[in-house]
Formats: structure tokens, C-alpha cells, sequence
């Protein structure tokens, strides 16, 4: 295997494409999100007209996002833009863009651990990062929340240099067959978009609203902010299968008047139009794990778990006092190994505690896989996105 972006030569800037602009595109899977990967430099500063792009290239508003590259889903109607860092301790700076199928929605306030895990392969595809050694390891800052993390992809020496490796052993619930994982390990995530790891100041607190309630639920953001809730409590086990969960209207109804009310309690105003707080529900784990989750990202039930939601309930899990661990099944120590389950399997999360100080956890980290799909162009409609200056002939396509 050689490095791709040796092979098929990095693309630069932005290309006439007859009545449309070439806008240089990597397709990266993620851990179980995909979506294009966009270098800052090659879209607009502005973000009303670099969100029009990102809708432009997923394909959105459409609920199939047929005219784009979008999957018709929120897992797979994701982008990432990553630029180098100026800043100290920083090699690289990443931007988050959740795009719905079906409105113009752009949303950057959140994190997303999965396309996370993309970013320093992306980075050495496209020449932003050069590999250093036979792993290379770099300090990546999510522009979202403020968020820091230390990822690290084996990059072993080939006849043309360094590349990444996508191939190996590891394999991740959610994604078939198995490849080269992803270390992440996350450096102060709590209160990533909340104030706190507890934004109530609760380890649980009492919600009514109408037709729900009274409910016990935690409040929490060690990474995505969540609201966890016993699936027992809305007279469910937690163990539905997902097309189940998606088909009941009145669950769905219920979470979402919870989740509005939580929202608020949370510090994040009106969350109607946000894809933030999402709502977990939990119960005690059925395959040898320390927690069973179904999460919702916000309206659609997740087919798995995101990263950083599993980072976020493996934290409740662990803290006494929390709607999670009043049911999990916990292994001993400062240091716990956390296996959240979810519809699709499991998920392993390190999580070490403050030995002073048990509500507080000094250190999160997990495995992610990553591939590059595909490296080229998307084509934006000029009307979108005009080449700033007329093409030479060479460059015209």
C-alpha cells in the first residue's frame, strides 16, 4: 500500500466545472458516521455561505438527499473542515457540521467523537499533517465546544513515505469487518457545551411536563450533553429494537417534551431547533456490559451509540447517585473499563476517576477505526459557490 494522497496527488483550490465549482472533497468513514472532509481553505470564511455549501454537497433540504452525497440519515449527513493550528499545544483545528437530510439545518455547536476519529487521517491525506514515525500522533482542537484531543493512526514507511494504514485487526460494533484503530484520547471534556459536567448542579433531577412526569433523570455533558432516563420510567425496557423505538410516536412524543423541558434546565434556552441534549434511555446491562443504552439523536434512534454520548453515559454510569448507576453493573477501581451496550453491540470506554474526588473524571479514552472512500471533487452549483476568479484553460473541466 502506498500513501493515497501520494498516489493520486493532493488536490488544490477551487476549479471551473462548466456551470458548476470543484470543490476538493475526501469521503472518510469515521467510526460508524461518515461524511466529506473539507480543508478551511477551500470553502467560504463566511459561514451562511460555507453552510450553503456543506447543504449543497450533502444534498439537503431532501429527506433522501438524492441530489448530494448525503445517506438520508443523521449518521451519514455529517462533514468535518479541518485546518492547521497557530495556536500552542494545537497541530489541528476541526469544525463539526451536522446537517439534517431534510431542512437546511447546519448545525456546529455539537461534537461528534465518531467523525473525530477521521480527522488526523484526513490530515495526512490532504497534506495538512506530515506523518512522523511508524504512529503518528496529533493534539486536535474541535472549534464546536473548545474541546481537546490527542489522536494517534499508524502511519508505517512505504516506497513513496509515510502513509496511513486503514488495514488491522480492530473492529468496532457497528462497522462490518475490521481495520487500524484510531486512539482518542479526550483531555477535559466535561461541560463541552453545558457550564459543567452537571449543568443542574444535580446528580438527578425530578421533570414534569405535560402528559410525562414526575421523571427522574440526569442531566450531564461529559462530551454530548445528555439526558438519561430509566427506560422503565417511560414503561419501556430498554431493550427495543430500534425500527420498534422509531415506530412509537408516543415514546418519541414524551422524549421530546422531556427533552425540551431539560433543555432549559440545562442552560441551553430553546433546544427545539438543536440536536442537543439527546436523550438516552438505560437499563441494567443484558450481555456482560455495565450499562444498556437506546439513545436518541434527538428524534431517531441511534442504530448504535455516538462516541462521545458513550463517553457520556459511562461517566453517569460511574458517578454514585445518577438515574445510570443506580442500574449498572460496575468493575472496582479509580480507573474503570466501561462497556456501554447499545442496539448494535458494545461499546469500551477507559474512564479514570479523581482519587480525591470520586464526581470527577480526569481522563476518558477509547478505540475508533477510520478509511478514506473516496478523494476528488464535489461539484457545488456556481450559483452556490462562483470560482472567485476566472480559470486558466488547463484548469477548466
Amino acid at each position: 500500500m502506498v500513501p493515497t494522497a501520494i498516489r493520486t496527488g493532493p488536490v488544490t483550490g477551487l476549479r471551473r466545472a462548466g456551470s458548476q465549482t470543484a470543490v476538493p472533497c475526501w469521503y472518510m468513514r469515521g467510526g460508524t458516521s461518515k461524511g466529506p472532509f473539507f480543508r478551511a481553505e477551500d470553502l467560504p470564511r463566511e459561514p451562511a455561505a460555507r453552510d450553503a455549501v456543506l447543504l449543497a454537497a450533502m444534498g439537503s433540504p431532501d429527506p433522501r438527499q438524492i441530489d448530494g452525497m448525503g445517506g438520508a440519515h443523521p449518521l451519514t449527513s455529517k462533514a468535518g473542515i479541518v485546518s492547521r493550528s497557530q495556536r500552542p499545544g494545537v497541530d489541528l483545528e476541526f469544525l463539526f457540521a451536522q446537517v439534517q437530510p431534510g431542512n437546511t439545518t447546519v448545525d456546529t455547536t455539537a461534537n461528534c467523537g465518531n467523525m473525530l476519529a477521521a480527522v488526523v487521517p484526513f490530515a495526512i491525506e490532504s497534506g495538512l499533517h506530515v506523518p512522523d514515525g511508524e504512529a503518528t500522533t496529533a493534539r486536535v482542537l474541535t472549534l464546536n465546544t473548545g474541546m481537546v484531543a490527542e489522536i494517534t493512526v499508524p502511519t508505517p514507511a512505504g516506497a513513496a513515505g509515510r502513509y496511513v494504514e486503514y488495514g488491522g485487526d480492530t473492529s468496532i460494533d457497528g462497522v462490518p469487518g475490521t481495520s487500524a484503530g484510531v486512539v482518542i484520547g479526550f483531555l477535559d471534556t466535561a461541560g463541552s457545551v453545558c457550564s459543567s459536567l452537571l449543568p443542574t448542579g444535580n446528580l438527578r433531577d425530578s421533570v414534569s411536563v405535560d402528559g410525562v412526569g414526575p421523571v427522574k433523570v440526569t442531566c450531564i455533558d461529559n462530551g454530548q450533553p445528555l439526558v438519561i432516563v430509566a427506560a422503565a420510567a417511560l414503561e419501556r425496557t430498554g431493550r427495543e429494537p430500534v425500527s420498534t423505538l422509531n415506530a412509537d410516536t408516543e415514546l418519541k412524543a414524551r422524549l421530546e417534551a422531556l427533552r425540551l423541558s431539560c433543555g432549559e434546565l440545562m442552560g441551553l434556552g430553546n433546544v427545539a431547533g438543536k440536536n442537543y441534549p439527546k436523550m438516552t434511555l438505560v437499563s441494567s446491562p443484558q450481555h456482560g456490559g455495565t450499562i444498556a443504552t437506546r439513545s436518541f439523536i434527538p428524534h431517531v434512534c441511534h442504530e448504535s451509540i455516538g462516541v462521545l454520548a458513550a463517553v457520556t453515559v459511562g461517566t453517569a454510569a460511574i458517578l454514585p447517585g445518577t438515574v445510570a448507576n443506580s442500574l449498572a453493573v460496575l468493575p472496582p477501581g479509580d480507573r474503570r473499563g466501561v462497556s456501554v451496550e447499545h442496539p448494535g453491540g458494545q461499546f469500551a470506554v477507559q474512564l479514570e476517576l479523581d482519587s480525591t474526588d470520586p464526581t470527577r473524571v480526569t481522563k476518558s479514552a477509547l478505540i475508533r477505526t477510520a478509511r478514506l472512500i473516496m478523494a476528488g471533487d464535489v461539484m457545488i452549483p456556481a450559483s452556490v459557490l462562483p470560482v472567485p476568479a476566472e480559470p486558466s484553460e488547463e484548469q477548466d473541466l
